[in-house]
């Protein structure tokens, strides 16, 4: 890429970040009591924090009129919208509601769609299908959730709900035309006139998905680059870009994130936040396949060389380089580092069959580690050096593996009804995440630009739980990681701008 061309890149995405976070409703760009209420609501939004706190009376959002405060923006076509979100304190009615809402319009009788959380834990898509009609409902299994999302594509809407750590259940309701332009946000209604109650919302997302017909690896969406607390799921985003980036490592120094965007590396300072490229020389055609040594002082990466006409793997210092190629044969896919520096692992295409494969990292004869049937993938090192984790289609399923860095003693750890990808060791030994699909992608893929979720597990095996509940996939976790203090873990999610 261009100097010129460079530089002009770094500021566009410098700028969208930049207006992202001075939006003083975040998100949303209004706010308003609908309906005769008796206390006026209001709503503010912690952009350090990126949580909004939403207040709000009235005597009821049901019948044929509503009464209730609502944070909004108005947007067209198919999104989603998805949040954590709690009521403050024990409240006075146990009817009382707040979740996210798609209205027609400002009125109170006008026709809406709501994922309705109520006081008592009662969970509802409610919906009036025309203005001044009735409100009817549709009940949730899941009682008291606290993850909450709410989708339109066309004219039908999709409440889904968890508790936090669980899949998500679904509620689907067809039919339901609202217009193209929508007001689109968060609301509370206290249930009774003479009262105020408040809700928080954090992890607030605004999705806009990938258009049909989309051609991947050709066309993309935007991207969020975020933080994750393991422990109590609270995310950030540090990074808004109109571009396709993909695949965060986390520096030792915890300093700094590295993630490729349109085949070039760049370093993000977690301080200033804000990316600048890392020097690879000829290698710009980088995927997200790269790694970081353990000591942080080299990167290895994966480079599609043109004379080869595939993927082959290189190590470069970290602060960049001319590569130094390491793999003879390719397609190769770089994966995992040893801890002690002296051995990489990757995926190779080898005879028609990808099984994972090791090299001493100055280069030298490859050595095949596994030989099942179908895809092994997703090879990374535990940092005592005792393992090698990867995951693996060869039951049907893509599940998570493990096995001595020799490659004996293969052992299955996940056996579930989603496909498990790239098991991420934490820096103290003691916990995978990994990428999960939906039982409705293939086994040996992993698509762009779909429901996924984070999961967390201890790695000896055991039950996973949902850490993160995400749209994405391709390039939102391949590679590690994890902070240095095993305690957050960055990723990427993705939205279409418009």
């Amino acid at each position: 890429m261009k100097p010129a061309l460079l530089g002009a890149l770094v500021t566009m995405l410098a700028t969208a970040a930049e207006g992202y976070a001075q939006q003083p409703l975040g998100l949303f760009t209004g706010q308003t009591d609908v309906g005769p209420v008796r206390h006026t609501g209001y709503a503010t939004y912690d952009a350090d924090a990126q949580v909004y706190t939403v207040s709000g009376s009235g005597t009821n959002l049901w019948a044929e009129r509503d009464e209730f405060h609502f944070v909004w923006k108005r947007m067209r076509g198919d999104f989603v919208l998805r949040t954590h979100a709690a009521f403050a304190g024990t409240g006075t009615d146990p009817h009382r509601k707040m979740g996210l809402m798609v209205r027609a319009g400002l009125d109170p009788s006008a026709a809406y769609a709501d994922a309705a959380l109520h006081g008592d834990g009662l969970t509802a898509l409610q919906y009036r299908r025309a203005p001044g009609a009735a409100t009817e409902e549709v009940r949730a299994g899941t009682v008291a959730p606290d993850v909450i999302q709410l989708a339109r594509k066309g004219n039908t809407y999709t409440m889904s709900v968890a508790r936090m750590g669980e899949p998500f259940t679904e509620t689907i309701l067809p039919g339901l035309d609202l217009g193209d332009e929508v007001y689109v946000g968060l609301f509370v209604c206290a249930h009774n006139a003479d009262v105020v109650e408040t809700a928080t919302f954090r992890n607030v997302r605004i999705v806009v998905p990938a258009p049909d017909g989309f051609a991947p690896y050709r066309d993309y969406i935007g991207s969020n680059l975020e933080l994750l607390d393991v422990t109590t799921g609270h995310r950030r985003v540090v990074y808004h870009t109109p571009r396709s980036i993909q695949a965060p490592n986390w520096t030792p120094d915890g300093q700094a994130l590295i993630f490729n965007a349109e085949g070039l590396l760049y370093r993000f300072d977690l301080a200033r936040q804000a990316p600048e490229v890392i020097p690879t020389d000829f290698a710009n055609q980088n995927n997200n396949d790269h790694v970081l040594s353990f000591d942080g002082t080299k990167l290895g990466i994966s480079h599609h060389d043109a004379d080869a006409g595939h993927s082959l793997v290189y190590t470069v210092p970290v602060a960049g380089g001319v590569p130094v190629r390491v793999t003879a044969a390719g397609p190769s896919y770089l994966h995992g580092w040893s801890p002690d520096g002296q051995w990489l692992t990757y995926t190779g295409g080898r005879d028609g069959n990808y099984d994972i494969y090791k090299i001493p990292a100055t280069g030298g004869d490859e050595i095949r580690l596994t030989s099942a049937e179908g895809l092994d993938d997703g090879s990374e090192y535990a940092p005592d050096g005792r393992h090698i984790y990867f995951n693996s289609a060869r039951t049907g399923r893509m599940q998570l593996w493990r096995m001595n860095p020799d490659g004996s003693a293969q052992e299955q750890l996940t056996d579930d009804g989603f496909n498990d990808w790239f098991p991420h060791v934490s820096p103290d030994g003691k916990w995978i995440v990994f990428l999960s699909y939906l039982p409705d992608v293939a086994a040996g893929d992993h698509p762009w630009y779909r429901p996924v979720s984070l999961r967390l597990m201890p790695t000896d095996g055991g039950a996973p739980r949902v850490i993160a509940y995400v749209y994405g996939g391709q390039g939102t976790i391949n590679v590690p990681s994890w902070s240095p203090d095993s305690k957050h873990v960055a990723f990427v999610s993705n939205t279409a701008f418009r």
